[in-house]
């Protein structure tokens, strides 16, 4: 297929990529610099230089496609978690650049759309399992993922095929957050965010590339992509702790995170989410069943 890839620098589009390549696929990827240009035709795509909301310019781009892939994001870092200002860019690419990826796909005819969202804007379910029948929560910072996936069933509704990527927390080499989380860990402080027995769902970026391949395939609708094996924050903890090799003098800041209210929501709830229905469809499966394995391989 010929597939234009948005975000194919980014945490997940930098292993989906590459991912797409050796499948066979014919890629296509947006750049914002002449570096990220290079770096995309390195790995055996062709680049093109031009801007996410530019609508106009995206649906020549996509002329003669058969799919497009939007995985652009701009998640703040750590630090920076807290930080309304910092959510406004991930927001806006998420609200603003989805409405202009999906418009230039209908004045382009593309057939299909894949877009990324998140598992984290379910509710908290405790320990019950979460499909994708479960109503989503719309507090505040789900506003962009919300408005990407709506979106996305209007592309559906307008008898083309539009497919909702709700993957789960990202691990591995790539996510900034595994990195500096694991930094910390090998200085024998242990982030948990939230309470210790909330569940929190995980996926490998590398799985979570090898879905985006399967996703160009799949009917259209709304999958999970997460690992087979939720843990617990506590026992998340623990694997990176484990994987680190050090000890714990310092693990936090877990209850007192509640106290961030909506700001900290998607990393506190309890969310035990399920990827059945995406293995079903498409046969893919995890290589890496749970965060111990994940992390244990970023750690190598």
């Amino acid at each position: 297929m010929k597939v234009f890839l948005t975000g194919g620098t980014g945490a997940i589009g930098s292993h989906a990529l590459p991912a797409l390549v050796r499948a066979g696929h014919e890629v296509t990827a947006l750049a914002r610099t002449p570096e990220k240009a290079e770096w995309i035709r390195a790995r055996g795509a062709t680049p093109v230089i031009l801007s996410l909301f530019d609508s106009d310019a995206l649906a020549t781009a996509f002329d003669e496609h058969d799919a497009v892939v939007n995985l652009a994001t701009a998640l703040p870092a750590t630090w920076q978690w807290l930080s309304q200002r910092a959510w406004r860019r991930c927001t806006r690419i998420r609200v603003e650049g989805s409405t202009a990826v999906t418009a230039a796909a209908v004045r382009a005819g593309i057939p299909r759309l894949v877009q990324e969202s998140v598992s984290m804007i379910y509710p908290d379910r405790g320990a019950d399992w979460i499909t994708e029948d479960q109503p989503v929560d719309h507090y505040p910072r789900a506003a962009g993922n919300i408005a990407a996936e709506a979106n996305t069933d209007g592309y559906t509704a307008a008898g083309r095929t539009g497919v909702v990527l709700r993957f789960g927390v990202f691990c591995g080499p790539g996510a900034a957050h595994s990195a500096e989380m694991f930094a910390l860990a090998r200085r024998h402080v242990v982030i948990m965010t939230g309470p210790p027995d909330a569940y929190i769902s995980t996926i490998h970026l590398a799985d979570g590339a090898a879905a985006v391949v399967a996703a160009l395939t799949v009917d259209a609708g709304t999958y999970n992509v997460v690992d087979d094996e939720p843990l617990t924050h506590r026992d998340y903890a623990t694997a990176l702790a484990d994987a680190a090799g050090a000890r714990p003098w310092l693990r936090g800041p877990g209850r007192a995170t509640l106290l961030a209210g909506h700001r900290m929501t998607s990393t506190t709830r309890s969310l035990r989410v399920g990827n059945a229905r995406f293995k079903s469809a498409t046969g893919w499966s995890p290589r890496y069943p749970s965060a111990r394995e994940a992390w244990r391989t970023f750690a190598r």
